[in-house]
């Protein structure tokens, strides 16, 4: 619904050219605004104002119960290019309603970049490292692909150059555009493995056209990744059920894993990895274990992964309701009970087991809840002396149920 009066907040992009860059509907915003919200390099374009000028503070949080408690006066932000694109105009739509602010873009970075280098924005992979590890750029490096990065500040170019590096994509070219469409615009080019650039300014973004060298191992996204792609102490489920096990899954964009007893995290990253802004908590009571974990998510370019130490149902404690639970570890009544009700309705419960004990719970559970209960036994071909023969697999047990939404009580039409 519209705000009565229309909207009191208006958050204007604003590139590096300044003032004289805005159309008339943002400069008619500032002329009118009691309050101006912005970062120290945007409110110094504005010269002389009548406006009471406000930094954003640190923490965010505090700044955003400033600029809240000015509901209904005119308020104006002040944000770089377009403030909805990995920009805070996203972060303020979380808390005002689409009535009371209005967003007034400015040409984002990637479109001023993607200009620059002739680069169709559709098919170049816009991405950001501000306030993120640059470790999760590790998920989008391929043979020919392209990269628009936003940087941190002036040393994430640097960064970036070593991270292609250790990943075989040293010959990759680096292009680092500062200050795009401002006075002090600079375009400097060098090689990721040679880089020698000095650091520049803080407002740029890096373009990366990927080559692959003889010891880049670029991953695809679909599930089923190499054994060896992951650091491990044996205590990992093997290829070929994490293929079985995360197409049960089913991940979506956005959608929560918990991986319990996740051993070296290899459900939760290919998880992370399968859908875009997909969420996993990998639940470890071993901490030897959890450090795997974490070297496995950030080599894999999933650093986003939350690790929770500690044994389950213990460790369920405040965490979000999942859309999906694995259980690939410490399976018992206990540990499996407080999951289930966790689990949101229609959320996805897959569970594997290999020993007797382990299996008995996933037939008793087959029979009360149902689902897909299946055993799989894999032989692999090795070598017998001069011949070669089948050597058996410890066979694993393999359950996966939908979770039903609840039944509507008699006569009321609500869930009961």
């Amino acid at each position: 619904m519209p705000a009565p009066d229309g909207p009191w907040l208006t958050v204007v992009g604003i590139g590096d050219g300044g003032l004289s860059s805005l159309t008339g509907e943002a400069l008619d915003a500032i002329d009118r605004a009691g309050t101006i919200f912005g970062g120290e390099r945007h409110l110094a374009m504005l010269g002389e104002t009548r406006a009471e000028t406000v930094p954003w503070d640190k923490p965010f949080a505090d700044a955003l119960d400033r600029l809240l408690a000015r509901a209904g006066t005119p308020t104006v932000v002040l944000a770089t290019g377009d403030p909805m694109w990995f920009g805070v105009g996203a972060t303020l739509a979380r808390h005002v309603s689409p009535g009371a602010m209005r967003v007034l873009p400015a040409p984002s970075a990637f479109s001023l970049a993607a200009a620059k280098l002739g680069w169709p924005i559709q098919t170049t992979a816009c991405l950001t490292v501000h306030g993120r590890p640059v470790d999760q750029l590790s998920r989008h490096l391929f043979p020919g692909e392209r990269l628009l990065i936003l940087s941190e500040d002036a040393g994430s170019p640097r960064e970036i150059a070593r991270l292609l590096t250790s990943r075989g994509f040293g010959q990759s070219r680096l292009v680092v555009l500062e200050h795009l469409g401002g006075e002090r615009e600079a375009i400097r080019e060098t090689l990721a493995a040679g880089y020698d650039l000095e650091d520049g300014a803080d407002l740029n973004l890096v373009a990366v056209e990927c080559v692959a060298g003889r010891a880049a191992t670029p991953r695809p996204t679909v599930a089923g990744l190499p054994d060896d792609a992951f650091v491990h102490d044996g205590k990992m489920t093997k290829r070929t059920l994490r293929a079985l096990a995360i197409a049960a899954l089913e991940p979506m964009p956005g959608a929560l894993l918990w991986d319990v007893g996740a051993g070296a995290g290899s459900i939760a990253v290919e998880w992370l990895r399968a859908a875009p802004r997909a969420r996993a908590v990998a639940i470890e009571p071993k901490p030897e274990r959890c450090a795997t974990i974490a070297e496995n998510a950030a080599t894999l370019g999933v650093p986003e992964l939350l690790i929770v130490e500690g044994p389950a149902p213990q460790a369920y404690a405040g965490l979000d309701a999942p859309d999906a639970i694995f259980i690939g570890g410490g399976l018992s009544d206990g540990v499996f009970a407080a999951a289930f009700d966790a689990l949101k309705p229609g959320g996805r419960m897959v569970a594997h087991a290999v020993t007797l004990e382990s299996e008995a719970i996933l037939i008793d559970l087959h029979g009360r809840l149902g689902g897909e209960l299946m055993r799989i036994a894999i032989d692999r071909a090795e070598t017998v002396g001069p011949f070669r023969g089948f050597k058996p697999a410890m066979p694993v047990v393999h359950w996966h149920l939908t979770k039903p939404h609840p039944r509507p009580r008699p006569g009321t039409g609500q869930a009961g």
